[in-house]
């Protein structure tokens, strides 16, 4: 067995699970990385993964590795950026380990991001995110469920991980109603709700029930809805939408998109 192989399984159960408690999205991201150089290092130098050593891993053939993820996988520069820093972590790790590696590791760890220009930022304005809240069909129990969703997606402000994480017992509908969640890198936060959008959650948690943590926007089945889920309810709704707001159609509404609300509130209906 080379050297790689225990150490990467180490950085993996270790260093990420472990020492970092990284999430399940960061443990999968820099999984399908290491995924993708091995099988690239496999076709450059001819050996199978479990013969492989940092000596194969070296810079060219890292820079190598991110120029076929461009030019053949056709990844952007930000998925390109995203790879080398899961590669830049992984030999950070090593360089404790493997330290006759000292100098091999240290250019990799010297191989730059690509510089590239940021998309302005996509955005709804009240209007829309009002056309957006009234497009879900609140005489089913999905579209009810699916207005308590966006509704506390755009008041609060949450990642899309931070809303399908959601549980039960997150909502607090008492004094000073909020919900905790379990953001990026491990924070715990508590966002604020207006009254408008407590009384939206206070009639979700009356029908839904449940209690400690489950999940406060479920499958049918009573599962955490998944990502793809969420982004196929949103586009089905901003379709929907456009009836009423045409200029939604120019937008291509994500998730993340709701995090980025141009007055930071909606023009709720009154309670």
């Amino acid at each position: 067995m080379t050297a790689i192989a225990p150490i990467m399984q180490a950085f993996f159960t270790d260093r990420l699970m472990s020492q970092l408690h990284a999430s399940p999205h960061t443990i999968a991201s820099y999984r399908d990385t290491m995924r993708l150089l091995l099988a690239f290092a496999r076709q450059q130098h001819g050996k199978e993964p479990c013969e492989l050593d940092f000596t194969d891993l070296d810079a060219p053939t890292v820079g190598a590795f991110l120029t076929q993820l461009e030019t053949t996988r056709g990844n952007g520069v930000t998925t390109r950026n995203a790879r080398l820093v899961a590669v830049h972590s992984l030999f950070r790790y090593a360089s404790l380990h493997v330290p006759e590696h000292a100098e091999l590791i240290s250019r990799v760890l010297a191989v730059p991001g690509k510089r590239h220009d940021h998309a302005t930022v996509c955005f709804l304005t009240r209007e829309e995110a009002g056309a957006l809240l009234a497009a879900p069909d609140t005489a089913t129990w999905a579209g009810r469920r699916d207005h308590a969703l966006l509704t506390v997606g755009i008041q609060a402000g949450l990642r899309v991980s931070e809303l399908t994480g959601l549980t039960v017992t997150d909502a607090v509908l008492g004094t000073g109603p909020h919900v905790t969640c379990h953001g990026k890198g491990r924070k715990e936060r508590a966002t604020p709700l207006t009254p408008a959008a407590a009384a939206v959650l206070r009639n979700w948690l009356a029908e839904r029930g449940g209690t400690g943590t489950d999940p406060l926007f479920p499958t049918r089945r009573g599962t955490r809805l998944s990502r793809d889920a969420v982004e196929r309810l949103l586009t089905k709704h901003a379709t929907a939408a456009t009836r009423t707001c045409p200029s939604i159609a120019a937008k291509h509404v994500t998730p993340h998109v709701l995090r980025h609300y141009v007055d930071g509130r909606v023009m709720w209906p009154e309670a």
